[in-house]
């Protein structure tokens, strides 16, 4: 957190500091409105801290004006194409989204000015999460994933362990490095600043930071000869193209996709494409639980569930 309370107005500061000093209390957003009360989500549920009168804070327009300074470091052109995107990274790997007056341009956003709305979401690496299902995705060579949950499940979390896993290896269970590349579309995987991961993703990591996936996954296979490309959030027909064309080439694929089960995302018909032709030897469905391991069930690829436990004994 010491990243983004350095990007706070000194009048947030104090105010979030009390909440993330109890030790229950897990961050997950900041969200800072203009006009509106300054807002923490722990735990997915809000919370107001409130002034020393005993009322809710209210954002003011100077701590809109003063938190856009200190993320583009007083220089907004130089942020021009972050601003398209909607979102700024911070040092740490978190994301700032943004809310405003949108400019676009032939049909294509140009820009966000008049910056009103501001959700900091906290990054946080889980080193270690995915070794206890890193077993069961690895076969001789990675095996094809997707990896399915609703927002805030935790799929970029344990995607992201997965990629410093398959690039670091674990020889006690006789998996070994691998060449990964990284299309990260969002800067939501490695969370890089000036191209540089933010991230423990081990030492075999390439990262295409801000790339679309599909010419991404192009531009890992042609270039960076990568044995695993990890992608967050597929969905549309140029990305399922993409990754057809990865798998064909033999290079394996781990990656995500929103939904709540694998019947859900049979629903969405440029992913039922990949899954009509079993390309996936994986599913890993999420789930929003609290508990530290999200994972709901795993299943093979002809969506017969695989008995977790016994499966991690054997490996």
């Amino acid at each position: 957190m010491e990243e983004i309370l350095e990007m706070l107005p000194d009048s947030l500061r104090d105010l979030i500091c009390s909440p993330i000093k109890n030790p229950g209390a897990l961050v997950e957003e900041v969200r800072v409105r203009v006009n509106r009360p300054l807002e923490i989500i722990c735990g997915g549920k809000p919370k107001y801290p409130k002034t020393s009168l005993g009322d809710p804070y209210i954002v003011t327009f100077q701590d809109g004006i003063q938190l856009m300074n200190k993320l583009s470091q007083f220089s907004l052109y130089a942020f021009e194409e972050e601003l398209k995107r909607g979102y700024i990274t911070i040092k740490g790997g978190h994301r700032v989204g943004l809310a405003g007056k949108v400019i676009t341009e032939n049909g294509q956003v140009k820009a966000i000015k008049d910056v009103s709305s501001f959700n900091i979401r906290v990054a946080r690496q889980k080193v270690g999460i995915a070794e206890p299902v890193a077993p069961i995705l690895f076969r001789r060579r990675w095996m094809n994933t997707l990896i399915i949950g609703p927002p805030q499940s935790g799929k970029t979390t344990l995607l992201r362990d997965l990629a410093r896993v398959a690039s670091s290896g674990m020889p006690e269970r006789n998996i070994p490095t691998s060449k990964v590349g990284i299309v990260d579309e969002r800067s939501e995987i490695a969370g890089c600043i000036k191209g540089i991961p933010q991230h423990n993703l081990g030492s075999r990591i390439d990262v295409l930071d801000s790339c679309p996936k599909a010419e991404g996954v192009m531009m890992m296979i042609r270039s960076l000869s990568p044995e695993v490309i990890i992608v967050d959030e597929i969905g549309r027909q140029e990305d399922s193209e993409a990754i057809l064309e990865a798998m064909n080439a033999g290079v394996q694929m781990i990656m995500t996709a929103h939904g709540y089960s694998i019947e859900n995302v049979l629903k969405r018909p440029t992913i039922k494409r990949l899954l009509d032709i079993q390309l996936f030897d994986r599913f890993v469905e999420m789930s929003q639980n609290s508990s530290p391991s999200r994972i709901k069930r795993i299943l093979d690829r002809e969506f017969k569930v695989i008995n977790f436990e016994k499966e991690r004994a054997a490996t």
